[in-house]
């Protein structure tokens, strides 16, 4: 793929995002899900109105800001309710999370872009990531998931720029993913998985390096030499562990640190120390993953396959000209022929493939330390082997680190939860796609073709319970594959 085509793409996808994003915006008069706290936060810093608050507070800062910023543009008011405290149209505390949301499928091509130099992975791992459900679903309400994940991203794709540069570049580059790294957590404290994911891929990188550096045996794969097959992360040695402390460490703390002043300024009840032993002991009381605590509540290991998603919108009416109530129940059982659903769920075939695609990637890493533990010998990939071994490496341990602490989370969780490890899970199947169409081999192109199609039209087949469009029973049924769907 040339430059020219792959930039009109990338834009395309853009453009793509943000007509889902905003179309509609205003639909629902009302709060949906957590924009019961979330919008009304954001309204309170503008009315200085002191409040508690169950998580760090910068996604609330920015959801006001944009209440603000929207409050001062003269249209888009047709529509207005005092949910949030104050009058407001449901546009002014959703269209900067729908902005925002927008650009995370181009901050995904470009991880993708910077880990191979392949514009075809980039283009795909964009393209994937805007095909999917529940980011669509959280950028178009007023609520925090998308800037945990937008932040956490570019944490990543900023190391990974300083990565591939020395001196200067790379100090500043170090800087702004430390900045970004702390915003992430500043969001919300999971956003600390993206910050330990690229510290154990810094780790392992060490950890190669170091039994390279024995003389027998060798380690299974030797750094390439030519320049059109590397990757930053070949670079990752040259990172001391001052440097990762400083870079980090420090500074993500003193950006969460510093995120914390506005709000503790207006709520003086709690200091920097008892507000997080408030917020340990509100998530502490929050219950087990049970459906007698929430009738949503999933645990980790049903996030991948999707087994049990979530309704942050659900309404019937008798037509679909009909006029939806603000608040209030739905219709009696059979009394309602329209149905308006905003489901949070992924695209479930890009979610599958995607978990398919990730074991590849696992037993791909896993080869290979056999071969290394069977031969006892120097063994020598490919140069272009090599990189995707690398590649391997940065999605695997990443998606591990994204997920695999909330093994030990015993509150009630949500599928929006996975929306940092899923990430990781799109660019798996982007690298697979990407490799079946590079393959010389007609079989695996029409493979890569053919999950690509799947991908497409799942989305468009599940865009109407994303968008919360009006949808007969009948059709609703229809994309209810499951039980536990509903």
């Amino acid at each position: 793929m040339n430059k020219k085509w792959f930039r009109i793409g990338m834009v395309s996808v853009f453009i793509l995002s943000v007509a889902l994003r905003f179309w509609g915006l205003e639909r629902f008069n009302t709060l949906v899900f957590d924009e019961l706290y979330f919008a009304k936060f954001g309204n309170n810093y503008l009315t200085h109105t002191p409040f508690f608050n169950a998580h760090p507070p910068l996604s609330q800062y920015i959801i006001g800001i944009g209440i603000w910023i929207g409050s001062h543009i003269p249209f888009w008011h047709d529509t207005v309710n005092g949910l949030t405290g104050s009058l407001r149209s449901p546009w002014t505390y959703r269209w900067l999370n729908a902005l925002t949301g927008s650009f995370i499928p181009l901050v995904v091509a470009a991880i993708a872009y910077q880990l191979s130099y392949r514009r075809s992975f980039a283009m795909l791992a964009g393209l994937f990531t805007a095909c999917d459900g529940i980011f669509l679903v959280e950028s178009r309400y007023a609520l925090s998931n998308i800037y945990i994940v937008i932040f956490g991203l570019l944490g990543h794709w900023f190391f990974l720029l300083a990565l591939d540069n020395q001196n200067r570049r790379r100090s500043f580059w170090l800087v702004f993913a430390g900045i970004t790294f702390g915003a992430s957590v500043g969001t919300k404290w999971n956003g600390l998985w993206f910050l330990s994911g690229a510290y154990l891929v810094w780790i392992a990188a060490w950890v190669i390096h170091l039994i390279h550096s024995f003389p027998n045996p060798k380690l299974f794969f030797t750094p390439p030499s030519s320049p059109s097959s590397q990757t930053p992360l070949q670079n990752l040695t040259q990172l001391n562990i001052f440097q990762m402390l400083f870079y980090l460490g420090i500074i993500p703390a003193f950006i969460y640190s510093i995120i914390w002043i506005p709000h503790l300024q207006l709520d003086k009840r709690y200091g920097f120390i008892a507000v997080h032993q408030e917020i340990l002991k509100f998530h502490l009381h929050l219950g087990g993953n049970s459906p007698n605590v929430h009738p949503y509540c999933a645990a980790w290991y049903k996030w991948p396959l999707m087994t049990r998603p979530m309704a942050y919108y659900y309404q019937t009416a008798k037509s679909i000209t009909e006029p939806l109530p603000v608040m209030g129940p739905p219709l009696p059982p059979g009394a309602g022929k329209v149905i308006y659903d905003v489901h949070a769920m992924g695209n479930p075939f890009l979610w599958w493939f995607g978990v398919a695609a990730m074991l590849f990637l696992v037993g791909m890493l896993g080869s290979q330390v056999v071969i290394f533990l069977v031969k006892e010998k120097r063994f020598s990939l490919p140069a272009t082997l090599s990189v995707d071994t690398w590649i391997a490496l940065y999605l695997v341990i990443n998606y591990i680190a994204n997920l695999l602490p909330w093994v030990e989370v015993t509150r009630c969780a949500f599928i929006y939860h996975y929306m940092c490890a899923v990430v990781f899970v799109f660019l798996a199947i982007a690298w697979f796609v990407d490799q079946c169409l590079r393959s010389y081999y007609q079989q695996l192109r029409a493979l890569g073709v053919t999950i690509t199609f799947i991908i497409l039209v799942a989305f468009i087949f599940w865009m109407p319970i994303y968008l919360g469009l009006p949808l007969s029973p009948d059709d609703y049924k229809l994309r209810m594959w499951f039980n536990s769907w509903i």
